[in-house]
């Protein structure tokens, strides 16, 4: 039985879902990478940024017209300013990566010896520089949770694939696309090496386009829910739909986890012959608040700090 999905991305297999390409305008994306363009994708957390970049990889690998392979670089944050330490990580990921993908066996050989710590520092741009010239076709790199890299680790890596930018596509990946919270602009890097504030814009001054990844609509909203109509029977009055539009304004992890709590967890809720009603809504919401579910303490903790008081 499917259900609605609150952590991780979402598979359709075994979650309620909208399909994830339809979470952003693919016409325009598929324009930029046919122009060879760096760019940024960006949204906070839990807005579903890693399935609509799995998606995208299972989209441009079967067109035919491109070898596109996805990388999550979150593991490399416990590396801080250990820039080596860092860079490891990353290309230990780029090798997993590609066993998982499928990839020949000599792919997976290509950047198996660069998964040395000991390695110069442009180990990064190296791996990059040969999968890109070994890759039959252009290289398509997704790049997750980039802004979970920390000081020097993160402006290495910037500026690693800053550095290879005017060798693609046959020596460097033809497009990358960096996944995060934040958009590059934004970032206030504090260098260890440098002593000193590096903007992430100076860092990757390459970048041609900020996309943000917005929440649903109210329709999505509906969709997602009746979802579970189809696969249960079990009925949303149109006020329930209402009030978890209007409890959560479409951001995707409320709207999945007031229908989670609404439709598993309460007991009136489980019962499948009974309709979904605005009541049952209003009480997950109320229980989601008390229980104090990880995301909604977050953003109380963040609303504590005094530059957030000031706004």
């Amino acid at each position: 039985m499917k259900y609605f999905n609150t952590a991780g991305p979402v598979n359709c297999k075994d979650h309620y879902c909208l399909p994830p390409l339809s979470r952003f305008n693919l016409s325009e994306i598929l324009g930029l990478i046919s122009q060879k363009k760096y760019f940024v994708l960006h949204a906070p957390r839990q807005s579903g940024k890693t399935s609509c970049l799995l998606a995208l990889e299972n989209y441009l690998n079967a067109s035919g017209s491109y070898k596109s392979l996805y990388i999550n670089v979150e593991a490399a944050q416990v590396a801080r300013n250990n820039v080596e330490k860092g860079i490891f990580a990353i290309i230990n990921e780029i090798q997993r990566r590609i066993e998982l993908s499928g990839y020949d066996d000599d792919s997976q050989r290509i950047v198996k010896d660069l998964c040395d710590p000991t390695l110069s520092l442009s180990a990064l741009n190296s791996a990059l520089t040969r999968l890109a010239e070994f890759s039959p076709l252009p290289l398509v790199l997704l790049i997750d949770e980039i802004d979970a890299l920390v000081g020097d680790t993160l402006i290495s890596v910037l500026r690693q694939i800053r550095s290879g930018y005017d060798t693609r596509p046959d020596h460097f990946p033809s497009t990358v696309i960096l996944c995060g919270v934040r958009d590059v602009r934004d970032y206030r890097i504090h260098s260890d090496t440098e002593q000193m504030i590096i903007t992430g814009g100076s860092a990757f001054n390459v970048k041609a386009e900020s996309l943000r990844l917005g929440n649903f609509s109210e329709e999505e909203v509906r969709t997602l829910c009746l979802e579970h109509t189809k696969e249960t029977g079990q009925v949303f009055t149109a006020e329930a739909l209402n009030a978890i539009w209007n409890l959560t304004s479409g951001q995707p992890w409320l709207v999945n986890a007031l229908a989670y709590e609404t439709c598993f967890k309460l007991e009136h809720g489980k019962n499948l012959d009974l309709p979904i009603t605005d009541s049952m809504v209003e009480q997950a919401e109320d229980n989601l608040i008390i229980r104090r579910e990880t995301h909604l303490d977050q953003l109380a903790d963040k609303l504590k700090e005094e530059r957030v008081r000031r706004v």
